[in-house]
């Protein structure tokens, strides 16, 4: 008589079970697409050996010193971001008039980008939290410190592997 390989089930996280975790990042002279990069891993919980698409298991992000994003090259004169209003015709300013007006609006739209484009994106980006300056009101969560969007890591800090950096 054969027997039949034992099956192997695969797990799928469930919202009640998921604990979400709070991180916090200093943002100053950070890359902005490395640490957006990085910030939507956490957000979209791919860091979570329990990552399930189609679950929230996320951690909550908080950024600080936002105003000091650094663009690499020529960036703050030559990015535009473009909307349209509704109106006939496109409005659309550069990084350096945006950074002037609110500087947290770049790195929520850079991650934002980076996000599935679907209802959970949008509970994952409010999971978000931006701040200019030092200072944040969430000391309450008693968030970990998390060293991200460094260049030469595979994200989270980790190393890359067979690779010299």
């Amino acid at each position: 008589m054969k027997r039949k390989p034992a099956l192997i089930k695969t797990y799928l996280a469930k919202p009640a079970f998921v604990r979400p975790k709070w991180f916090v990042v200093d943002a100053e002279n950070k890359v902005v697409g490395r640490l957006a990069s990085d910030i939507a891993m956490i957000l979209m919980g791919k860091h979570r050996p329990t990552y399930t698409p189609h679950v929230d298991t996320g951690d909550f992000v908080i950024v600080t010193n936002v105003e000091k994003l650094v663009f690499t090259g020529k960036k703050w004169q030559q990015k535009r971001y473009t909307w349209y209003t509704g109106y006939p015709g496109l409005r659309s300013e550069t990084a350096e008039e945006r950074r002037q007006k609110d500087p947290a609006a770049i790195l929520t739209e850079a991650v934002r980008r980076m996000l599935p484009k679907n209802r959970l994106a949008r509970k994952m980006l409010n999971k978000l939290k931006v701040y200019v300056g030092p200072e944040h009101p969430h000391q309450a969560q008693q968030p970990e410190p998390l060293e991200l969007g460094r260049k030469g890591t595979g994200g989270l800090g980790r190393p890359l592997i067979g690779r010299n950096s």
